[in-house]
């Protein structure tokens, strides 16, 4: 199957070998979260700030051990280069609060990230589910103590984010992101504007190694319980960005579900160096439910590679759903993405553009809808098959949850 589905391919001029290789060595930072719904292992519990986990599926990771048990076996599962994603409130053994974290309170992540073979950590400020989150607010809080509170724990984590990069040997991403806002109209958008903006002013001007740290902000349209404002908004952080030279982060899940994160990207790219994602899947809102190979995710994949931008664009999964075994909410949704990759590497962009400057927008459509049914499928068994993989992977989740996750009471 895959010789023949190679031969019609090559008739479109794709080479499959190379997109099988260029495939495998694209790294897909996965999010620790999904394993225990955002609880995180500091004592903060469930999640709050405008998270909200929905579903009580049995095998629930409750500590660290645990966490790895799961992690160690979603990934066994999972073809390609990975990378893991952590929140600040996954500190292993910590007995100070957030704000003085240090690089030994996740010495035992970078320790099971070596003995697993990921290829780096990228890291998150929690700044949610805790009692220092004042009226819905952190660093644009009027409340000087509040914001002093979330500089320093931003703080601690580029000191920690420096440390993962060099016990890793690779840049760590620190994307920044805050639930800030208003539930209902507010009486002043741009005061809490000004104080955000200070508070990273100052976090920026702390000091970190920019060859170590990739610092990002993520915005957000609106979450529970502040429908009506948020501080953090698009437009403030794309500017933002851009003046201080740091890194955008687009959450495919944190727009007007009639705005694209696959259109958003070019357009960054036109001014960044880099640029970082967290795929998920919204549904109506932002949701967070499991990636599927679904319209949107390949055209994520298409702008990434037709662009050339595999090195440029910070790939990163974001989605916790607790109605399903959540393992297989973890591979599923790693195996979407990388399927969406493969879909786009499987595509002779050149010529697709050559034919849109030419103005034949008549073949160009036509060419696309080519592209739809040729032999993808066989091309993605293939790549399994050299990942040592096969493509049922619901029969060992099946057998890990009878022999694991159905101890956890």
């Amino acid at each position: 199957m895959y010789n023949n589905a190679k031969q019609e391919y090559a008739m479109y001029g794709v080479d499959t070998e190379a997109a099988l290789n260029k495939l495998k060595d694209i790294p897909v930072s996965i999010h620790c979260w999904q394993g225990d719904d955002v609880v995180g292992l500091d004592g903060g519990g469930a999640a709050s700030g405008g998270i909200q986990t929905t579903g009580n599926y049995l095998g629930r990771a409750r500590n660290f051990e645990e966490l790895k048990a799961d992690i160690k076996k979603a990934f066994e599962l999972m073809p390609g280069k990975k990378r893991l994603n952590l929140h600040a409130s996954y500190a292993v053994g910590a007995t100070v609060d957030r704000d003085k974290y240090e690089p030994e309170h996740f010495a035992e992540w970078v320790k099971f990230a070596k003995e697993i073979g990921l290829q780096g950590i990228d890291f998150n400020p929690t700044m949610f589910s805790h009692k220092n989150v004042k009226d819905g607010l952190t660093l644009s809080s009027p409340d000087e103590t509040i914001r002093k509170f979330w500089f320093n724990h931003c703080k601690a984590c580029l000191h920690i984010a420096e440390y993962f990069a060099d016990e890793m040997k690779s840049p760590c991403l620190v994307n920044i992101w805050i639930p800030d806002g208003f539930k209902d109209v507010p009486a002043d958008r741009l005061t809490p504007r000004l104080r955000l903006k200070d508070s990273l002013d100052k976090i920026l001007a702390c000091g970190y190694d920019r060859s170590k740290v990739i610092v990002a902000v993520e915005s957000k349209v609106f979450g529970i319980g502040v429908e009506s404002y948020t501080v953090g908004s698009n437009e403030f952080y794309q500017n933002y960005a851009a003046k201080n030279n740091i890194c955008c982060l687009l959450d495919n899940g944190h727009y007007h579900p009639l705005e694209y994160v696959s259109d958003k990207i070019p357009a960054l790219l036109a001014f960044y160096d880099k640029v970082a994602l967290h795929v998920t899947r919204g549904v109506r809102w932002d949701s967070d439910h499991v990636v599927l190979f679904e319209d949107e995710l390949k055209e994520i994949a298409k702008e990434i590679v037709r662009n050339d931008a595999t090195e440029k664009v910070i790939i990163g999964l974001d989605y916790f759903d607790a109605s399903i075994n959540r393992l297989s909410a973890w591979v599923t949704g790693q195996r979407a993405m990388q399927k969406a990759l493969l879909y786009a590497l499987l595509t002779n962009h050149s010529e697709l553009k050559k034919l849109q400057d030419n103005a034949d927008f008549t073949a160009l459509m036509v060419k696309q809808e080519e592209y739809k049914t040729l032999p993808f499928g066989a091309v993605w068994k293939e790549y399994l098959k050299r990942e040592n993989l096969s493509e049922d992977y619901l029969t060992e989740i099946r057998e890990y949850e009878n022999k694991v996750l159905k101890e956890r009471v």
